[in-house]
């Protein structure tokens, strides 16, 4: 078989498109990965599933405040003032969004078609001379016998190597646009309030 006609034969059609198919089977994927993540750590549900408002977290500090006098004015005086912050759990948490930028296919064939002859020959050659002498004229017989032998032989031997590589490089994406406008939400939902004095 030609090398040209071997290379025809490949399927380059699943070669190439196995891998782009991953790839995309792999971004959607992460798409789904980020959703899940973003239901299971953003948000409280009830017994039937049902999402019942943001995971908050909250707790308490001591933070320096000014006094002022019954009239609002400052005083000058510092004291510790216990505040309770409350802040939406998932606008604390790196959102992952995971894009693939760009994959490379990298395809090599090696077809080495080697052609190997050889070639054998062989010769003889035999000879008989007789001489009869007497009063008569004087006779000879000479025999030759002579032979050639030569055989051809040869083969074709054909190395195959393929390889393929798929290089994918993946960078972390920008926040949609509707997870942007719901995390903004959920930081104007940010509370900082003075704890009551019991």
């Amino acid at each position: 078989m030609a090398i040209g006609d071997e290379l025809s034969n490949l399927n380059f059609e699943s070669m190439i498109g196995g891998p782009l198919s991953a790839v995309i089977q792999a971004q959607t994927q992460a798409a789904i990965t980020s959703v899940d993540f973003i239901k299971s750590v953003g948000f409280d549900y009830d017994a039937n599933g049902n999402i019942t408002g943001p995971t908050m977290v909250s707790f308490q500090y001591d933070k320096p405040v000014e006094k002022k006098d019954h009239e609002g004015n400052p005083t000058g005086e510092i004291e510790n003032v216990k505040y309770r912050l409350t802040v939406p759990f998932l606008t604390m948490l790196p959102i992952p969004f995971i894009r693939i930028e760009e994959t490379t296919i990298d395809f090599n064939a090696k077809i080495t078609s080697v052609v190997e002859s050889t070639t054998a020959s062989s010769h003889e050659l035999n000879t008989s001379l007789e001489v009869k002498a007497g009063w008569k004229p004087v006779s000879a017989k000479l025999k030759v016998n002579y032979s050639y032998q030569r055989s051809t032989s040869s083969s074709n031997k054909v190395e195959r190597t393929y390889s393929l590589a798929v290089h994918v490089r993946a960078v972390q994406d920008e926040i949609p646009a509707g997870t942007e406008r719901l995390l903004g939400i959920l930081e104007n939902n940010i509370k900082e309030v003075p704890v009551a004095s019991s």
